[in-house]
C-alpha cells in the first residue's frame, strides 16, 4: 500500500506549493516559535550538524530548504567558507534570511536565493558538502531532492541532514507524542495565523522515515559511509553519507 503524502493543508494544490505557501505565512514568527517551542535546543542541533562539516574544511556549501538562513549562517561564522549558499521554496522566509545575513555583514560569503529542492539550479560535482536542516521531510518527492543533491556534490563530498524523528524510549516517547501532537499545535494556534502549520509538523514528522529507513533512502541514492546520530533522546537525528 502506497503511504498517503502529508500536505499542510486539504485542498488540491501538490504538497510543494502548499508548503510554500505554509512557510510564507508563517515566516514572520518561525523563529521565535522555534526558539520557544524547542526552548533553544534547536540551536544546538545545528551547532552540531556544523561540526560535522568541520574536518572537511568545505569552502562552497549548499544549505537546502535553508529557511531564514540559520544554518547558513552558522556554518558560515563557525568555517568561514568562501561561499554558503542557502536555497528555499519560500521568499518570505529568505527575506528575513537577507536581513539576518545584513545585520551579521555576511553578504559576501553568504548568498540567499529562491530554489526548487528537486530541480537545484547548479551544475554537477559543485560543491564541497551540502545541509538539510529540518527540511527533507517537506520535499515534494524525496528520492529525486536526495539524487538532486547527490548530483551537484563533488565526488569525496558530505551530506549532512538534521531532521525530527520519532524518539524510540517508551515513557519519553509518549511524552513527545502528547508534546507534539497537543501542545504544539495550541501554541501554533495561539501565536500563528496558520495553525495548520503546527499540526502539519506533528504529521510530517510521523509520516517520515526516520533512522534506518532514511540511511536506506541515502544509500538507495547512491551515499555511502552513511550513519546517524540521534539527538536530545531521539527528537531529532544527524545523518550523514559520502559522495
Amino acid at each position: 500500500m502506497t503511504k498517503k503524502t502529508v500536505k499542510p493543508y486539504e485542498d488540491s494544490g501538490d504538497k510543494k506549493t502548499q508548503v510554500g505557501r505554509m512557510f510564507d505565512n508563517i515566516a514572520g514568527k518561525y523563529d521565535l516559535l522555534n526558539r520557544v517551542l524547542s526552548m533553544g535546543v534547536d540551536q544546538i542541533w545545528r551547532r552540531n550538524v556544523t561540526r560535522r562539516l568541520k574536518d572537511l574544511k568545505p569552502q562552497r556549501v549548499l544549505d537546502v530548504a535553508t529557511g531564514t538562513a540559520d544554518l547558513a549562517i552558522m556554518i558560515q561564522e563557525k568555517l568561514s567558507c568562501q561561499e554558503v549558499i542557502g536555497v528555499d521554496i519560500s521568499q518570505k522566509m529568505l527575506d528575513v534570511g537577507h536581513k539576518k545575513i545584513e545585520r551579521k555583514g555576511l553578504e559576501g560569503h553568504v548568498r540567499l536565493e529562491w530554489g526548487d529542492s528537486e530541480n537545484l539550479q547548479f551544475p554537477d560535482n559543485s560543491f564541497d558538502a551540502a545541509t538539510v536542516a529540518f527540511g527533507v521531510r517537506n520535499f515534494g518527492d524525496l528520492q529525486l531532492g536526495i539524487q538532486e543533491i547527490y548530483r551537484i556534490l563533488k565526488p569525496g563530498a558530505k551530506l549532512v541532514v538534521l531532521e525530527f524523528s520519532r524518539p524510540r524510549l517508551p515513557v519519553f516517547k509518549q511524552l513527545y507524542d502528547f508534546y507534539f501532537s497537543t501542545i504544539l499545535p495550541n501554541v501554533g494556534r495561539w501565536t500563528s495565523k496558520d495553525p495548520k502549520a503546527y499540526r502539519y509538523l506533528y504529521e510530517s514528522v510521523r509520516a517520515f522515515p526516520d533512522y534506518e529507513r532514511f540511511i536506506d533512502v541515502l544509500e538507495d541514492n547512491g551515499f555511502s559511509q552513511t550513519n546517524f546520530l540521534p539527538q536530545t533522546l531521539g527528537i531529532c537525528c544527524i545523518y550523514e553519507g559520502i559522495k
